[in-house]
């Protein structure tokens, strides 16, 4: 079994290349028990870190990855956000505290604010300080934050990453948020690394694909996970599916495929702005 690469966060914390993202998960209980086994099938892949957030669902994504990892919680590297309207001094910790209740531990390894709202980012930096004080955190991060709002940042405030949009349709960040960030040796990772699947049944994607035997879902995982500062969280709801997009480790583009893809899919020749899903 191909085990994920791993990238290290500033801290020193390593997790896979390969995470396990939620969002819309949890919000169709005819379906929660094929997504409890789904983040479980990933944990016994390796694909160890959960990507959550007190917005999926209104918390109903924290409780069920609560469940999957019930027993298992050691085994996991959780991260969750806060909504940037929890993001004062005495909110922050308040929904901290209330997605540890939901997730059922006692700690979240990474914590990220959403976005960036309308409350004062010191304001929010010093309370995501005293969650790592106090233990409820390991560490915090940004999401969806574009090279401004990071220079925005208090001085002395050491994100962990930076969690944006980013797939073969979504390149805007590889012209100056990547480099940036890799200036502040903050890995990025990505969400809806397949663009939600509406990316898959480009001809393009599927020329690679049919080429190496894989399917088109395993060659845009492949392409996001050639960078060694990239973290993809695709999800999965069927074991199948985990076990499908884990294959992905296992496909090597070669430069000729990357070159097909980069005429198929531009990479960006200037400043773009931030995209959100």
């Amino acid at each position: 079994m191909t085990q994920a690469r791993t990238v290290t966060f500033p801290s020193g914390a390593q997790v896979p290349a390969l995470g396990q993202g939620t969002w819309h998960m949890g919000d169709d209980p005819s379906r929660r028990a094929d997504e409890i086994a789904a983040l479980r099938r990933g944990l016994d892949l390796g694909l160890t870190m959960i990507d959550t957030a007190e917005m999926y669902g209104s918390g109903a994504a924290e409780e069920l990855v609560g469940e999957a990892i019930r027993g298992r919680r050691d085994e996991a590297f959780l991260v969750s956000k806060v909504l940037p309207s929890h993001a004062d001094s005495k909110g922050t910790v308040a929904a901290c505290h209330a997605s540890l209740r939901r997730l059922g531990t006692d700690r979240i390894d990474l914590y990220l604010l959403h976005w960036r709202g309308s409350v004062p980012l010191h304001e929010t930096v010093e309370a995501l300080d005293s969650l790592v004080s106090e233990g409820s955190i390991g560490s915090w991060g940004v999401s969806n934050f574009d090279v401004d709002d990071l220079a925005d940042l208090p001085e002395g405030a050491h994100p962990e990453t930076d969690q944006v949009l980013y797939n073969l349709t979504r390149r805007g960040p590889e012209y100056d948020l990547f480099p940036r960030c890799r200036e502040l040796s903050i890995p990025i990772m990505a969400y809806s690394p397949v663009e939600q699947g509406r990316l898959l049944g480009h001809r393009a994607l599927a020329a690679v694909a049919s080429a190496h035997g894989a399917f088109p879902v395993q060659v845009a995982l492949a392409w996001v996970l050639r960078r060694d500062d990239v973290i993809a969280i695709p999800k999965a709801s069927t074991t199948a599916h985990v076990e499908e997009n884990h294959a992905a480790l296992d496909l090597h583009l070669t430069d000729d495929d990357l070159r097909a893809l980069d005429q198929a899919f531009p990479p960006p020749t200037r400043k773009q702005p931030l995209e959100i899903l």
